[in-house]
């Protein structure tokens, strides 16, 4: 089958200087909570990650469903019909749609649309494979509820998860597909191939090299890291929706989005690859502290809005 490439969509996102030492002052932060937080990992993680705040006017209650665990959250002038399935990060090990409440809720604001944040199974207890049927059920459970525009969101180990189950629904019977996806930061590869895995120049503030071996580890389970459940940069990426996908200049997993969106376009999926200067991992998180922050999610709430309004 002959396909005809996208167009060349890879960007760099330059900040001012005034940014730079906001992300400076920021990493500061972050080495001063990491190490003086107490905690057992998973909770300190939470505390983390749900600093973001509520977006205004937005609503949540609690899902307990066969199919569907985790957090609605719904600005209160959601539009109709259309949905956002948002799969959360955290090494595959720690998370959960309780703590990611807010940041998802500042996506779903800018969007007008709903978001269903899921639990999915946690390594070392569970596997990729109790996860990708985690993600895979709460599609079908949308569907169920009657939503037919469907898109999905993650971040870091979420954004891996989230494409494994774009690239898994582009290869099966579904009525219907996704229409768009966008992922910050995405883990793509567990093999771990890309150079910037070790790159000295490289100064994550956040994730490791080493702690990202440990969590494949548990995640994989003895399994084969080119696995595409696990890995989607090896799936089959023919029929993929239109991506974006978000990354900061400054962290381990840089390669894993620039080598996902090469495959993507030669597959002719349209992809948006966007590279902020300066930033680090899953840098979106930050709106309190960063403008880039804000910016990186009305650009991501753009894209969002095109492709529910192509539909």
């Amino acid at each position: 089958m002959t396909h005809i490439l996208a167009p060349e969509r890879f960007t760099t996102l330059h900040i001012s200087p005034e940014e730079r030492q906001r992300e400076y002052a920021l990493r500061e932060q972050f080495a001063r909570f990491w190490a003086t937080t107490p905690g057992e990992p998973r909770a300190v993680y939470d505390a983390f990650i749900g600093a973001t705040p509520l977006a205004t006017g937005t609503t949540l209650h609690a899902i307990d469903a066969p199919g569907a665990s985790g957090w609605w959250v719904a600005p209160v002038d959601a539009l109709p019909g259309q949905v956002l399935l948002y799969l959360h990060g955290g090494g595959y090990v720690q998370g959960s749609a309780a703590a990611y409440r807010g940041f998802v809720s500042q996506i779903a604001r800018r969007t007008r649309t709903a978001a269903l944040v899921i639990d999915y199974p946690l390594a070392p207890e569970n596997t990729f494979l109790q996860a990708t049927d985690a993600a895979l059920a709460a599609w079908r459970w949308l569907i169920d509820q009657g939503y037919s525009r469907i898109a999905l969101v993650g971040d870091s180990a979420g954004g891996g998860l989230a494409l494994s189950t774009l690239a898994s629904l582009s290869q099966s019977a579904e009525a219907i597909a996704p229409l768009a996806g966008v992922v910050f930061s995405p883990w793509v590869d567990l093999t771990f191939s890309g150079a910037s895995m070790t790159d000295p120049n490289v100064e994550d503030p956040l994730i490791g090299h080493e702690y990202l071996k440990q969590c494949a580890r548990h995640y994989l389970a003895g399994a084969d890291p080119a696995d595409p459940r696990a890995s989607p940069l090896f799936a089959s990426l023919e029929g993929l929706p239109p991506l974006l996908i978000q990354a900061g200049s400054d962290e381990r997993l840089l390669d894993d989005s620039r080598q996902f969106a090469a495959r993507a376009r030669s597959a002719g999926v349209q992809v948006d690859l966007e590279i902020w200067e300066g930033m680090h991992h899953v840098f979106q998180l930050d709106l309190a502290h960063l403008h880039s922050s804000a910016s990186a999610l009305d650009r991501t709430a753009g894209f969002l809005r095109g492709a529910f309004n192509a539909a």
